[in-house]
């Protein structure tokens, strides 16, 4: 009952969020008109507790004690996004007549890379109107009329709000939205102390409820930033409802664990398919959140087209713009796929869920055929791990990940993390968009027990065989290839007769024994290509950089009340015996209860090495 009075409570709220931006007083002396920091003592000064955080053009105010959640590494997920949204801008307001404008272009003659046309996702296209007058500009900071609106549903402090609203040109108005009342009291502090009020509207509500109420209110947001603590799956299936045609959807997923592997078991209930644990898991985990986006959206008649999806530090970001489209739902069986994956040698095989065939101007769609393998591998007779369903067309959109690029190059430091993001960005423009998941090197060495071939060498015999070959932003050592798996263990093959294994220490029955006693059909070529070595590894590009800090990654979850919660180093100390520097004295073990002295049959009393501590032993019953 508790529950559905905080939800109903909830839902009163939702009325109050409207279209337009909302009411704020006028600016004080000193604002400055492009929304820029204010310096120290222009809002409300820090209160006990509290510390100044700085990131992009925002400054927030933010409690000591663990009461809102805030993560430092998840900078490179906000810049890259600020990113993402200004060119999403220029794509969207261009065939209104607005111009995007950011700061250094003010003087240029078109505002970055300007769309020629309007993509709607079924190829139909939308030119800028014609007329004499020029067209407006959108600058960041500014309230633009007939801009997008921008919902972050589970906003915590408004970081992310906040530097939409100084960092993002072609906004009308930003929900900044929480379910805590210590998060929006926060928010709202914060928006005063950046000025920011004109744009950014903090809210109190649960985010389903308000998508929901915005789809009923047909009210749609422009663009929805879904970032939770965990999983996103409760939010999905309001936002694929919520955010407007060709709306922008951008989704966060840092429960890694389950989405790579390690519970299969939760990630179908979660997100409708079983992950694998194998090398390729992070690029799976992308294709899972993609499955899961799109099967959701086809029960509204609506499907989704990545822009970009990204795997980074520890975890996955994606943006998707979501259509409606009757005929491109009924092809979204062709896009997805099933995956076997051979426990022994690690090959895998895709198996598509529908097949389309044309017919002139029309279209029929099917169920496929299949499987793509046998009772056992081929290579190494193991059996098969069936894992999916997951996406399987391309990740990202190439044209649009060039805009992104570009704008970058146009207007330099706007991001801390920029040169991070124009080295992954340019990984991403090489990747192989036709060929689902990777193989890695040292996975492939270790089958065999082999040396490891350098990565100019494996990528040179491919080319020499006449197949494509790619990296992948989400591994540094992956191999994408359209090679078929017969054609890779050839390679590996010639490559062990260069550098011989001891065969005489491999079991018979071993996957490694049974891939070298077949003998390679394709006799493969080690020389070095020129057109091997990728262009962003040639310009010394920051691909892949190692972690700036030690425990680089999640931080814990804010606790209700403002209590501190303990740090995830102090619980992995705490809850696992892997730890070097722990005593042997016994003294940890008190941080645990004794089971026995919560049934009542504990006969060590103080002796004990388990914790007696809260309240009296059960009674046991004769």
């Amino acid at each position: 009952m508790r529950g559905a009075a905080r939800a109903a409570a909830a839902f009163s709220t939702l009325r109050r969020v409207t279209s337009g931006p909302p009411r704020h007083p006028p600016a004080m002396d000193g604002d400055s008109p492009n929304g820029s920091v204010p310096p120290p003592g222009a809002g409300d000064p820090p209160g006990a507790g509290e510390t100044l955080i700085s990131e992009g053009r925002a400054t927030i105010l933010f409690p000591s004690a663990n009461e809102v959640f805030y993560n430092p590494v998840q900078g490179f997920n906000r810049d890259l996004t600020c990113a993402v949204m200004t060119e999403f801008a220029r794509l969207q307001l261009q065939p209104k007549g607005i111009r995007v404008v950011l700061p250094g272009e003010e003087k240029a003659d078109t505002g970055g890379p300007q769309p020629p046309e309007n993509d709607n996702g079924d190829g139909d296209t939308t030119t800028a109107p014609d007329g004499p007058e020029a067209p407006r500009t959108a600058k960041p900071g500014e309230v633009c009329e007939g801009g997008l609106r921008v919902l972050e549903a589970l906003a915590a402090s408004g970081l992310r709000s906040i530097r939409f609203a100084k960092e993002v040109p072609g906004l009308r108005a930003v929900v900044a939205n929480d379910f805590s009342a210590r998060a929006v009291e926060l928010m709202n502090r914060n928006v005063a102390f950046n000025r920011v009020g004109h744009l950014v509207a903090p809210r109190m509500a649960d985010a389903r409820m308000l998508m929901y109420q915005c789809k009923a209110d047909r009210e749609p947001f422009d663009v929805i930033d879904l970032d939770p603590y965990g999983s996103p799956a409760p939010f999905l299936d309001a936002a694929v409802q919520a955010v407007s045609e060709g709306g922008l959807l951008c989704v966060t997923c840092t429960d890694m664990g389950v989405m790579a592997g390690n519970s299969a078991e939760t990630c179908y209930s979660k997100y409708g398919a079983v992950s694998l644990k194998g090398k390729f898991c992070h690029e799976m985990a992308l294709r899972i959140i993609l499955h899961s986006l799109d099967s959701r959206a086809n029960c509204y008649q609506r499907f989704i087209v990545p822009l970009l999806s990204i795997s980074a530090d520890f975890y996955i970001r994606v943006f998707v713009r979501v259509f409606t489209g009757q005929a491109k739902v009924k092809a979204s069986a062709s896009k997805q796929a099933l995956v076997y994956h051979c426990v022994g040698c690690g090959t895998h095989h895709l198996q598509r869920l529908g097949k389309v065939t044309s017919h002139g101007t029309s279209f029929k769609y099917g169920a496929a055929t299949g499987p793509p393998v046998g009772p056992t591998c081929e290579f190494c007779q193991q059996r098969h791990q069936l894992g999916g369903p997951m996406w399987a067309e391309p990740l990202h959109d190439p044209a649009f990940v060039e805009r992104v690029l570009a704008a970058l190059q146009s207007s330099p430091g706007r991001f801390q993390t920029e040169e991070r993001m124009q080295g992954m960005l340019s990984v991403v423009t090489e990747e192989l968009g036709d060929v689902p998941l990777y193989y890695t090197l040292d996975s492939l060495s270790s089958t065999i027990h082999c040396n490891t071939p350098s990565l100019l060498q494996f990528r040179s015999a491919l080319l020499h065989a006449g197949y494509r070959v790619s990296l992948s932003h989400a591994c540094k050592n992956a191999v994408k290839t359209d090679a078929p798996p017969a054609v890779l263990w050839d390679i590996m093959r010639c490559w062990a007769k260069i550098h011989p294994v001891k065969r005489e220490r491999l079991a018979e029955t071993s996957p490694a024994s049974r891939i070298l006693s077949v003998e390679p059909t394709l006799q493969a070529s080690f020389t070095l290509r020129d057109d091997a070595n990728p262009s962003s590894r040639k310009r010394g590009l920051k691909r892949f950089p190692e972690n700036p800090e030690a425990f680089w990654g999640p931080k814990a979850r804010a606790k209700a009340g403002g209590g501190i919660s303990p740090s995830l180093q102090e619980k992995r100390k705490r809850h696992q015996n892997k730890r070097t520097e722990r005593t042997d004295d016994g003294t940890s073990l008190k941080n645990f209860p004794c089971k026995r002295f919560k049934e009542g049959n504990c006969s060590l009393g103080t002796q004990c090495c388990y914790s007696h501590e809260g309240g009296a032993p059960a009674t046991l019953q004769p």
